[in-house]
């Protein structure tokens, strides 16, 4: 059987469409930019894309994404000034890594608590942060968790867990109800990681 001459296009337009803020139409425009760019855009694209795939892989110490075991940052010893931040995810990292306004290390958690997804504790890297204190000379851990109602009811979570073991912090003005750090410009994470408060 002769396989269809545009069916490989086809694929990347409905592997394209996936990512997030891409649509069918918006894939469809980016494909065939990429191949009227090919050797500008398209080829050096699938050489970067096939190199992330070899070789991306998780921090084992705080969820980062890098290509090593262990990320610069939690390898960097000036960021070891015993102040850790706690975010949902790698973009939620990377927003505030874009501010430059955080200095210490950081928390992966991989996502919320949500009693509707049944995401649990266990399910988080919450056993590893509560090692993390207990071993790596925390003195303070910044709650820089989105907004939301899971988001908020993680805080709380943490915040009970760690109790007593640490200064506990969390961002404060410019972080509007639902907002998603991802989203923040990076004077408002700015403003938000200077003016965190106590919990």
């Amino acid at each position: 059987m002769i396989k269809n001459s545009t069916s490989d296009i086809e694929d990347l337009i409905s592997l394209m469409a996936k990512l997030p803020g891409l649509g069918p139409r918006s894939a469809r425009r980016a494909v065939l930019h990429l191949i009227r760019k090919r050797a500008l855009l398209l080829t050096p694209l699938a050489d970067v894309m096939s190199e992330v795939a070899a070789t991306a892989r998780e921090c084992l110490n705080c969820g980062n994404v890098g290509t090593s075991e262990i990320c610069p940052i939690c390898t960097d010893e000036v960021r070891g000034n015993g102040e850790l931040c706690v975010v949902e995810d790698v973009a939620d990292l990377w927003a505030m890594e874009r501010s430059g306004v955080f200095k210490g290390r950081y928390h992966v958690l991989g996502g919320t608590l949500s009693a509707l997804d049944a995401v649990g504790p266990e399910d988080l890297r919450i056993p590893r942060l509560v090692d993390r204190v207990a071993t790596e000379g925390i003195s303070e851990v910044i709650l820089a968790l989105n907004a939301t109602i899971d988001g908020q009811t993680t805080a709380h979570y943490i915040a009970d867990q760690l109790q007593g073991q640490v200064k506990l912090t969390s961002l404060a003005q410019g972080v509007p109800i639902g907002g998603e750090l991802d989203y923040l410009d990076d004077g408002t994470i700015s403003a938000a990681l200077n003016a965190r408060k106590e919990i």
